[in-house]
């Protein structure tokens, strides 16, 4: 006969495979936003650079940059907080039940402690954090840049272009604070 015995230990080992299969699909999906935010990008550039192209169409960007932005964000979080909860909470249940001290423990689940513990992962992820603000805010904030300079200076479209400077500054400083920038665990 089976064992269908449901324990504590069985039931973390299945939350963890579901948590990992999250974390997977969620930087996959992440990851693929930066190559759309690219291609936005591409589009209304070109867009605007044809001979019958208007400066205005540069205020499409920061909403482009915005939208995608803040779902990379969403998803980069999320992957962060699974490996958090994987690290702080399963990982030490399962130990605690396994029974394992020491070296043991530590063993457990390793990789979800040990690349965190590399000692150039600070560099890392300050340069993540300056490719994701050089992904989603300098381009929108430039296309707004060249628009104030150069676009037709029309009292909507300022008024437009000023609240989408002011989410693109809030889409980057919520891209600084969710960076992971810390050592700990």
């Amino acid at each position: 006969m089976a064992d269908t015995s449901v324990t504590t230990g069985k039931l973390l080992l299945v939350e963890y495979e579901r948590l990992k299969d999250e974390q997977k699909t969620r930087i996959g999906f992440r990851d693929n936003l930066t190559y759309a935010t690219l291609g936005s990008m591409a589009g209304v550039v070109g867009a605007t650079l044809t001979p019958k192209g208007n400066l205005g169409l540069l205020l499409l960007l920061p909403p482009v940059c915005l939208v995608l932005g803040w779902t990379y964000l969403v998803n980069d979080e999320k992957v962060s907080a699974i490996g958090r909860y994987l690290r702080l909470t399963v990982t030490p249940r399962l130990s605690e039940l396994a029974g394992a001290t020491g070296d043991e423990a530590a063993a457990v689940f390793g990789w979800e402690m040990a690349h965190r513990s590399d000692p150039d992962r600070l560099i890392r992820k300050y340069s993540q954090l300056a490719i994701d603000l050089s992904t989603f805010c300098v381009p929108a904030l430039t296309a707004l840049a060249i628009y104030w300079v150069d676009g037709p200076h029309r009292g909507d479209l300022m008024t437009v272009s000023v609240m989408e400077a002011l989410a693109i500054a809030a889409l980057a400083v919520q891209m600084i604070r969710y960076a992971d920038l810390a050592r700990e665990r």
